[in-house]
Formats: C-alpha cells, structure tokens, sequence
C-alpha cells in the first residue's frame, strides 16, 4: 500500500495559477529558451534541459509584483521549458529534409505546423499518462523533483536555500569554464588494446550536473543504465576490434568512437524498440484506466469536478479527443501536399498517430526513470523514423523518391510529441509534489508549445543562411543520423545485425526483470534503463553511476549510524529522544542532498542556457569566450569533478 501522498499546498488551498503576467513572462521565455536551444541542438547536438533554468528565471521576475505564488511560479516553467523540448523535436529531424536536399529552407506554415501540431499532441497523449506513471507507477521523475524543490527553497528561503545556491555555482561555475572558457576537456577518456586485440575503456562526463540526476535517481537506475554502457564499450566494442582490429593509421580512440555513433549505438535502438512495446504492455491497466475514468468523467458531465480533489483535475477528455482529431487534419494535408499521393498520405498520418501515442508513452517512461536531460529521445527517433522507413519501403519500393523524405516527416511530428511528453510529464510531477491544478499546468504547456512553433522556422532559417546547416559550424549530428537511418532503408545500409541483438539483449533484460519480479527483490530491471545505458556515450553513464553511488554511500552512512543509535539505546545509555533525532537529521540530509544536486543541474542548465548567446552572434562560435589555446590536461578536470562528488557527500552527511 502506498503512502498518503501530502502535496506542498493542500488540494483544500486555491491560489492564482494561471494570470497574465503569468502567461506574458511564459510565452517571452518559452519564445526564447526554444531559439537559445536550437542553435545549441544544432551545433552540438544536443539540448539543455529548460524546467529549473525557467523555474529560477520564473522566481526572479515574478518576485518584483506584489504578489505571486509558488504555483503560479510552475506554471511559468511549465510553459516556459517547452519551448527547449520543442526545439529538440524539430532540430533532430527537420533538418534532415535540408540535408538531403528535399527543402531548400524552413517552410514558415509547415514548420510551425508540424513543430505546433506534434507538440500538442504530445501534451495530449501524456495526460492519461499523468496518473499512470506519477501516481500508480510511483516514477521518479528527477528533474520534476528537483524543479519542485528548487521552488519550494525559493518560496521558503532559509539555511536549506544554501544548498541550492552553492550548488548552483559550483554546477554553473564548472559548466561556464569547460564550455565557456575552453580551461579543460569537457570528458576524460582512456583507452587501451591488450595485445593488439583486446579493448580497454574508461571515460566520464566532467560536468557534476549528470552525476546529480544519478544522484536524484538513485544506485537501482545508475545500475542498469552503466549496464547498457557496459554492454556496448565492454562487450560490443571490444568483441567488433578483437575481430576485426583498428584500421592501420587511425587512433584507438576514433575508431571506437566511430565504432559506437554508426554500429554499436544501433544496440540501444533495437533494445527501445523492445522495451517500449514492453512499457506499453506493463501500463496498459493504468492506461485503460485513465481512458475509462476520463470516459466516465466525460458522461458525469461539468459537475464532476465537485467528486474530486483539485489536484486530479486533468483537462476534459472530450476537450482531448476533439483536440486530436482536430490536429490531424493539418498534418494529413501537409503530407499530402509534399507527398502528393493520396493513400501514402493516408497511411502516413495513421503511422504517425500510433507512432507519436506509442513513443510519447515510452518517452514519459524513460523521462520517468533518468530525467528529461538524459532522455534519449533521438533513440526513440530514430526506431520511429526506422519502422516507418521498413514499411513504407514495402509500399513504395526501396528506390521511391520521397519514401525517405516521408519517414522524417513522420518521424518529425512524433519526436515533437515525444520530447514534449517527457517535459510534460517532469513538469506535472513537479506539480504533483507541489499540489499544482493538473489541467492549468496542461494549458500551460500548450501555450508554450504554441509559441515556440510560432518562432522555429525564422530561428532555423536564419541559423542556415548564416552557419549552413549540416558544415563544420553547424553540423546538425542528430538530423544527420536521422538522414542515415531513413536513406539506409531506401537505396543504403544499416547495422541490421545490432538492431537484432539489441532486440534480443532487450528480451532477456525483461525475462530477468519478470523473473526478479516474481522473487519479490527490491532489486528490478526495467529493460529501458539498460536502454537508455546502450544508447547514451559511456562518458554520459559513467557520470550517472557516479551519483547513483554517492546515493548509496549516504543511505549506508545512516543505516550505521541507525545501528549505533540502537547499540547505544540498547545499552540503557541516557539518550531518549535519540532515534526521533536521527530520523530528523536523516529527513534534513536527504533534502540538503536533493537540493544540492539540484543546485548542480540548475547552475549547469542556465549557463548552458546563456552561452547560446554569444555563441550564436560571435564568428568564432563555441570559441568565442575561449581564454586559452591550450586546454589544461583531462585529469585536472576529473579531479575536480570528483571534488565535486565528494563534496555533494559530505554536504548530505554532515547537514545540520
């Protein structure tokens, strides 16, 4: 039976959630976190998580009026986050029709269409989601957790607020001198053969922010997802070199990495693929739940919201299903105009529509187990892209025109609604710890989805006519894995062989996990994690094991001194109040921690957030706060990240 689960401001208190100053500041930052981040996710190929980064700005701004409120507070992040989840949807698939030459630019209606469309849809698909995966599957959800205290330390100020701000500039500290200031490598790795055939790897993110989502998710997750890394770096890898060997004249180093982005990395996707159908059949009760009290909702009519508590309340589902089919109709037409087949188009939009429900259903998920930082939603991309390519192949022929053209298109709107569904879901489990209106956070983010539509076109465009999408200054690695994958299917090549296997290792990881399940052992196996692990760099994993350890390492510190305490207890020493005093530290510890490691993932988020901006207007891009040509070594930077982790451990242990 799970516990009474008490929100920060009671279901009983009503307070202004959304207002127009509410709505104003959220669509000015949704507007600009979403362009900030797509030349980011251009250029690196990768985004930065905009829920705390929004939360921070939301606290700053909003404190100037004379009145405000923590969930008004959501709110604005709420709407102001999706506007960097949906620059990720569209910079990882767009640009690929750029790429092979299908556009000539971003169309200004069909852009924001498929970006708008997609993302609403994403909030749409998540809401029956909401009380699957936050209420009954009880998911961690790190980064909503950590947005929820960082509001509540804003709201409460005090001696815990210290732990947040120091982590926030040790986090943005590190990330403004790696990134910014060029001082060291942003990774270390090592790398060696043994006897000119075996393969040895260690590497690791230098940044504390990814080791504090571990942190946040504790050693079970860290587990599996170094798991999945150490299946690809300490099984796949090695085995492909002893094999094969290292190409005469290439460095250890490239060719493994080379060896991970276009073969192994292939693992993970036929694993996702596994365990998102697996994902969807563990929900499926509390999906067909959610459908059926919505049903039920829909026949009470307006006067069911009197039944229930204020914090259940999700947008109506007959507002939900007319919103759905209203979304469609856009989309069918586009397809249909670039398409201009009619049954293609049919089929397509069909593909899409099961596709982006599946996905957005599988990327809440994993949102739920790493965070919406670590979500590989290019993973869940590419497997859309991939079986959508497989059967349109078999309708068109493997040498059709537009048949690769149509993938992306089809997975275009999918990853939208998938990367708007992890953010969704992070957001409204913040709100559920806050005790948030579900339906006014939902409309919330349908309104940062809007806005961030409304901007992607001119932000891409102008981006390509400066930089060229797909050159050395904008080299767009996700949109161009994306153009592999599709084209691989129509006239190329893809690692068939690892996408089996992937599949397999995906089958066996949840014959153990129903095996464990059966057992009753607190230890569990959800396939995606391991997933998440195959598909993610091995740096990114190490990182996530790091933290996931200290969490463990701090639960053992206080399980010995819960054994002290009793010895001493038992001892009839004088100390009656000695396990109430115990408990009290321990609960204040794991806040310290909690709010330190968001601290770390909110300095890093906005500095990422920030550097954008020099980076976008300055000819020597990511150079263009560059202090010194010469990085200092690797190491220098590892001993600091591990400074880093022994320093979030002693802040939990030693908390007053």
């Amino acid at each position: 039976m799970q516990p009474e689960h008490k929100p920060y401001i009671p279901a009983s208190t009503i307070l202004p959630e959304i207002t127009v100053k509410a709505i104003v500041l959220a669509i000015v930052l949704s507007a600009i976190l979403g362009a900030a981040n797509a030349y980011m996710g251009l250029f690196l190929g990768m985004t930065v998580s905009a829920s705390i980064p929004a939360a921070v700005m939301s606290m700053a701004i909003l404190r100037m009026f004379r009145s405000s409120n923590i969930l008004e507070n959501n709110g604005v992040q709420t709407a102001a986050s999706s506007g960097e989840a949906l620059a990720a949807g569209v910079i990882f698939t767009l640009p690929a029709l750029i790429l092979m030459q299908y556009w000539t630019e971003f169309n200004y209606w069909e852009t924001t269409l498929i970006a708008g469309c997609g993302g609403v849809l994403g909030v749409f698909f998540t809401i029956p989601l909401r009380n699957a995966l936050i209420i009954k599957e009880q998911l961690m959800f790190p980064e909503g957790l950590a947005t929820a205290e960082v509001l509540k330390a804003g709201t409460e100020g005090g001696s815990f607020m210290k732990y947040l701000l120091v982590g926030s500039a040790l986090g943005g500290g590190i990330k403004l001198f790696i990134e910014g200031f060029k001082l060291w490598p942003g990774t270390f790795e090592a790398a060696a053969l043994i006897k000119g055939k075996g393969f040895l790897y260690f590497g690791t993110y230098l940044t504390p922010a990814v080791m504090a989502v571990g942190y946040i998710v504790g050693l079970n997750i860290s587990l599996l997802v170094i798991l999945g890394g150490a299946i690809t770096w300490y099984v796949g890898i090695p085995t492909h070199i002893a094999i094969n060997g290292v190409p005469e004249g290439t460095e250890l180093m490239d060719h493994a990495g080379w060896l991970y982005k276009y073969q192994i990395r292939y693992l993970g996707v036929g694993a996702m693929i596994v365990g998102g159908l697996w994902a969807i059949m563990s929900i499926r009760k509390s999906l067909s739940s959610a459908v059926r009290e919505g049903i039920a909702a829909f026949k009470r009519g307006k006067d069911h919201h009197s039944t229930i508590l204020r914090t259940e309340y999700d947008m109506p589902i007959q507002w939900i299903m007319i919103g759905i089919g209203v979304l469609i109709v856009p989309i069918f037409i586009i397809y249909w105009r670039q398409i201009e087949m009619l049954h293609i188009s049919i089929f397509m939009t069909i593909l899409m529509f099961i596709g982006g429900f599946v996905f957005s259903a599988v990327a809440g998920y994993m949102a739920g187990l790493v965070g919406s930082s670590n979500n590989p939603i290019s993973g869940v991309t590419i497997a859309t892209i991939l079986s959508s390519a497989l059967i349109l192949a078999a309708l068109l022929g493997t040498d059709s025109p537009v048949g690769a053209a149509s993938a992306i298109m089809i997975g275009a709107v999918v990853c939208c609604a998938a990367a708007i569904a992890g953010d969704n879901m992070q957001d409204l489990k913040s709100g559920y710890e806050l005790g948030a209106t579900p339906k006014y956070q939902q409309y919330m983010q349908i309104i940062g989805v809007v806005t961030a539509a409304f901007v992607m076109a001119p932000v891409l465009n102008l981006l390509n006519n400066a930089y060229t999408i797909g050159s050395d200054d904008l080299p767009a690695p996700q949109s161009t894995l994306m153009m592999s994958v599709a084209q691989g299917v129509f006239g190329g090549e893809l690692p068939w062989a690892y996408i089996y296997g992937g599949m397999g290792i995906g089958a066996v990881i949840i014959i153990i996990d129903q095996l464990l399940a059966r057992r009753g052992s607190n230890f569990r196996m959800p396939v995606l994690a391991v997933a998440v692990g195959m598909y993610l760099p091995m740096y990114l994993d190490t990182a996530i094991f790091f933290g996931g350890l200290i969490a463990w390492l701090v639960d053992r510190y206080f399980k010995k001194q819960s054994l002290v305490t009793a010895d001493r207890i038992s001892a009839k020493l004088d100390m009656p109040n000695a396990n109430i005093e115990l408990e009290i530290r321990k609960g204040n510890a794991e806040k310290a921690g909690l709010l330190f490691a968001s601290g770390l993932i909110t300095g890093e988020a906005l500095i990422g957030v920030a550097l954008a901006i020099p980076f976008g207007i300055s000819e020597k891009k990511d150079d263009a706060l560059k202090l010194i040509d010469n990085p200092l070594p690797d190491w220098i930077g590892l001993g600091i990240f591990l400074a880093c982790c022994s320093g979030l451990y002693y802040a939990v242990v030693k908390s007053k």
